[in-house]
């Protein structure tokens, strides 16, 4: 909106929050739709940003019936409305595509090995039907379109339930609470911070490059590394613990970002400590006005 574009944001605040684009509303190149891409959406637009799904596993398991909706009905409307118009749509996929990966790291060419009726299946397998319908439609109806998978990604405004293990780890050390770890905390996953993320979604978008891209920070932490390291920078007490394993939990993850470096030079600028920090200041920040954690204590 800075540079001029009008953007028309629709979301059914599923697992959004209105405040988190609050200061833009009444902004002259912003409107708000409140919506559900399950139906169809009859707008004229040039680009679509098509991120909707919850993300997290708590969230899309809660209603794995909805999540499989708003990856296949939802992006079949969401194409449907590019061809229309004859707009670029970029996916919003993730590194989930390639479950529990037997290759490491993971480039895009890797198919991925995933459980297809797994607990984690309405949101793996959904995101994996919503690429093969972008190809159907960029073959069949020469719909332009780009493919971001999106690796573990966090920052501020995030949701306090978000439920993925950068909030949990930061709310239970905030908290004093036990930091819960599942599992070994052997597995590992990589963390890019959010700015990182967009600036790699606006490159892609605006690129020739319609094969699959992976966007993530290759950094890569055991769960047990980053537990102690958030507790660290909280300066928290709290303990971890470790708790049953997870059915289908990733063991390994970590990006090839080869292809985004090569084809629109992309590579993720803030380092971890970076991010968390900031990541911390907002938690601690929206503890405060809910007034569960005293101003006293900071």
């Amino acid at each position: 909106m800075k540079e001029g574009h009008i953007v028309t944001v629709a979301d059914n605040f599923f697992t959004g929050r209105k405040r988190n684009i609050a200061h833009w509303i009444g902004h002259h190149n912003f409107e708000l739709i409140h919506h559900d891409i399950v139906e169809p959406l009859l707008i004229e637009v040039d680009q679509i940003y098509h991120l909707a799904s919850p993300a997290s596993p708590p969230h899309y398991m809660y209603n794995p019936i909805k999540t499989l909706k708003t990856n296949t009905l939802g992006t079949l409307n969401m194409l449907g409305l590019a061809k229309r118009v004859r707009a670029k749509l970029l996916l919003a996929s993730t590194s989930e595509v390639y479950g529990d990966p037997e290759e490491h790291p993971q480039n895009e060419e890797y198919w991925g090995h995933v459980n297809p009726i797994g607990p984690r299946s309405c949101y793996d397998e959904g995101k994996r039907v919503a690429e093969s319908m972008c190809y159907a439609y960029a073959k069949q109806e020469n719909v332009e379109v780009r493919v971001a998978r999106i690796f573990n990604t966090y920052g501020p405004r995030m949701h306090m339930n978000d439920g993925r293990v950068v909030s949990n780890f930061i709310l239970q050390s905030l908290q004093g609470d036990d930091v819960t770890v599942f599992g070994s905390g052997k597995q590992t996953r990589s963390f890019q911070y959010i700015s990182d993320l967009i600036d790699g979604l606006i490159s892609l978008m605006n690129s020739n490059v319609s094969v699959p891209v992976n966007l993530g920070n290759p950094d890569e932490y055991t769960i047990l590394e980053f537990a102690k390291m958030v507790t660290k920078m909280t300066n928290s007490s709290s303990r971890i613990t470790h708790h049953a394993t997870i059915q289908d939990d990733p063991q390994q993850r970590k990006p090839d970002i080869n292809r985004a470096k090569k084809f629109f030079n992309w590579v993720p600028k803030i380092h971890v400590t970076e991010g968390l920090n900031k990541t911390i200041a907002y938690f601690r920040d929206e503890l405060r006005k809910q007034e569960l954690w005293p101003v006293t204590s900071l």
